[in-house]
């Protein structure tokens, strides 16, 4: 906003030094945190070691001398325009604008660009955003909610500072979760499916709910009962064992409960207005992180301990680490099956390679924080200079004011749920305090007013801290809410229309 007052300046100090025999260093300008005034700060510590270096010093030390240039700077510098005042300080040169100056050019700035104020210039660096990645054969719940505007807030940053943004998402379609549902659909559920493509999608938490408590070993069962659960057990086992295999019936199964799951995450992400630009699947990773373990082995990143044990990363004696930090990690069991780690390490490298990212930003719950501590290292040991702008945006667990949700137990809150109560109370406010609304924009503006109260509920609370969502609270038109929020906005536009 001063860019033309600043190369001025640094031209009058270039001058000023250079008619001084003082071997002005490359001046790095860093703004001054906010405290009634804003200005700019550079430091003459480089010059003044520079200096020293040359033989050229006083006699002073690089401090003394730093401060010393600082303070003879600004006498030199004298009246500037748009600036009210300069300081030297502790070898620090710090010029202030003129307040009254600089809010006339950011008031013209906005005005100027609008809904693009405060844009970055273009970058030549693709950012990929993770998230939006609940598991399959379960339904989207408040939990993923957090996720999801978690990430979506953070790729419309990422786009609007001028990075190319691409969206991804990483759903679970693998694992003894999904199995279980694949076996109590196919033996006691085939063909009962609803319709509704949101109806599926809770049909299916349900019977996983159902199938797990089946499964489960319970106290004083009887000698019958237990049979029967093991008998479960061991055809559980089985379809497993024939979706590894690759059964053409199993595999035809579970693509087609994996695409109602789908179904219903893509039409709430469409509700949300999040458009995912990549789609990955843990099934597509699974076999290629394999082969991704041989060569760590080969190249000697990786110890393979099989049959005995595992084979495992030492990612601090690789490092030349003395204390443990990143521990030992483990990617791949003796039985020849990879984990969530291996195939995280094959996504990277796609992502990488495949879709050019140049950094990767990864929205996933604080538990997993080790996790990519160790798949980022373990990628830049790899060779992947991408890795170390790798990055964990964690987030805290979404629990109820009745106590944590569990998928197993059936207790959780699903997203449509709450999206559906939110529109309706929406709509009875809307009917009370504005009757003469047309039917026709009713639904419009109880969808607007519901999806910013969720996500402003979601947004306020810190990322890094556990929440407890109460749509009460959410919902309320008092406090510090999305439509308290909301309800300024439309009032200060009245106002701001009567003005004119």
């Amino acid at each position: 906003m001063f860019e033309l007052e600043q190369q001025a300046i640094e031209s009058q100090i270039k001058t000023f030094c250079a008619a001084n025999d003082i071997p002005l260093a490359e001046l790095k300008w860093m703004p001054i945190p906010f405290s009634g005034e804003w200005g700019i700060s550079t430091s003459f510590f480089a010059t003044a070691a520079a200096e020293a270096k040359a033989g050229k010093s006083k006699g002073l030390p690089v401090p003394a001398r730093a401060q010393e240039m600082a303070e003879a700077v600004l006498a030199a510098l004298g009246v500037q325009p748009g600036i009210s005042h300069g300081e030297a300080v502790r070898g620090y040169l710090n010029l202030y604008f003129s307040t009254a100056e600089y809010a006339r050019r950011v008031v013209d700035t906005v005005l100027a660009d609008g809904k693009r104020f405060g844009a970055g210039h273009p970058k030549n660096e693709r950012v990929m955003v993770e998230y939006a990645q609940p598991n399959t054969h379960h339904s989207f719940h408040i939990g993923h909610y957090r996720n999801t505007i978690l990430g979506e807030s953070l790729a419309r940053i990422v786009q609007f500072a001028g990075f190319d943004t691409v969206r991804a998402s990483y759903p679970g379609d693998l694992g003894l979760g999904v199995i279980t549902v694949l076996w109590a659909y196919e033996k006691f559920y085939k063909g009962k499916e609803p319709g509704d493509i949101h109806e599926r999608g809770q049909w299916l938490l349900k019977i996983y709910a159902e199938a797990t408590n089946l499964l489960t070993e319970k106290e004083n069962q009887t000698l019958e009962e237990k049979a029967q659960r093991e008998a479960y057990e061991a055809e559980r086992r089985e379809m497993y064992r024939k979706w590894d295999a690759g059964d053409p019936y199993v595999r035809q199964l579970w693509l087609e409960t994996r695409e109602w799951s789908m179904e219903e995450l893509r039409d709430i992400l469409a509700m949300m207005d999040v458009k995912i630009d990549v789609w990955f699947y843990e099934s597509e990773v699974d076999e290629p992180s394999k082969k991704i373990v041989d060569e760590l082995i080969a190249r000697g990143i990786a110890d393979d301990e099989r049959p005995t044990g595992p084979v495992i990363v030492k990612i601090d004696e690789k490092l030349g680490l003395t204390k443990e930090k990143y521990r030992v990690a483990v990617i791949l069991r003796s039985d020849g099956t990879s984990l969530y780690l291996t195939k995280d390490l094959a996504l990277a490298r796609d992502k990488f390679e495949k879709f050019q990212a140049d950094r990767s930003v990864y929205v996933v719950d604080n538990r997993q924080s080790l996790h990519f501590q160790q798949a980022f290292k373990i990628l830049e040991l790899w060779g992947f200079k991408q890795a170390e702008k790798c990055y964990h945006l964690a987030y805290g667990f979404v629990s109820l004011p009745e106590g944590a949700m569990s998928a197993r137990r059936g207790r959780v809150v699903l997203f449509k749920e709450v999206y559906d109560e939110a529109i309706q109370r929406v709509l009875a406010v809307i009917a009370e305090k504005n009757p003469s609304m047309p039917e026709s924009e009713r639904k419009g503006v109880a969808t607007k007013i519901g999806m910013g109260a969720l996500a402003y509920s979601m947004l306020s609370v810190d990322n890094n801290k556990d929440m407890v969502f109460d749509i009460n609270e959410a919902l309320s038109f008092d406090g510090k809410t999305g439509p308290y929020i909301q309800n300024a906005v439309v009032r200060a536009n009245s106002i701001l229309r009567k003005a004119q």
